[in-house]
C-alpha cells in the first residue's frame, strides 16, 4: 500500500485554534484544516502543519501565532478558498499578531515589509505543496 505526503513543515498544531481576524472577507469557506467565516472568524484545526516563520529569521514565541494565521490564510489563497485580494490584510494580520504577542514594532514592521515584497508567490495556486508517493 502506498502513502501520499507533502514535506516542508516544522510545526503541528496540537489543539484547535480560534481567532477573530481584523478584517471580514465576506465569504465562508473550509478546507480539511481551516475554516474561514464571512464575519472574520477563522478556525485552524488540531493537526494542521505549517512551516513557522519563514525567511532569514529565527522562530520566537512572538512570531509563532502570526506565522500560523498567516500561513493558514495563504494556504486558503493557494487553494482558491480565499480571494488573493485579501493578501495585504493577511500580511497586516501577521504583523498585528506579532506585535500583540510582544514582538518589537520595528521587527514586526520588517516582517510585514518582507512578506509584502517577497511572499506573493506563496499565495498563488501555482505554488501548492507538491505531493509525493512512497514507496
Amino acid at each position: 500500500m502506498k502513502i501520499t505526503y507533502t514535506d516542508g513543515y516544522k510545526y503541528q498544531l496540537s489543539k484547535d485554534y480560534f481567532h477573530r481576524l481584523s478584517f471580514q472577507p465576506g465569504i465562508t469557506n473550509a478546507s480539511d484544516w481551516i475554516t474561514i467565516y464571512e464575519d472574520g472568524r477563522i478556525t485552524i484545526r488540531a493537526g494542521y502543519a505549517w512551516d513557522g516563520p519563514s525567511g532569514p529569521t529565527y522562530d520566537t514565541k512572538s512570531s509563532m501565532r502570526g506565522a500560523l494565521v498567516h500561513d493558514a490564510l495563504y494556504q486558503m489563497m493557494r487553494d482558491e478558498l480565499l480571494p488573493r485580494m485579501w493578501r495585504d490584510e493577511a500580511d497586516k494580520e501577521m504583523k498585528r499578531l506579532m506585535k500583540e504577542d510582544g514582538m518589537w514594532s520595528w521587527r514586526a514592521y520588517l516582517w510585514y515589509k518582507s512578506v509584502r515584497k517577497f511572499a506573493g508567490w506563496a499565495a498563488s495556486p501555482k505554488n501548492r505543496k507538491k505531493q509525493y508517493i512512497a514507496p
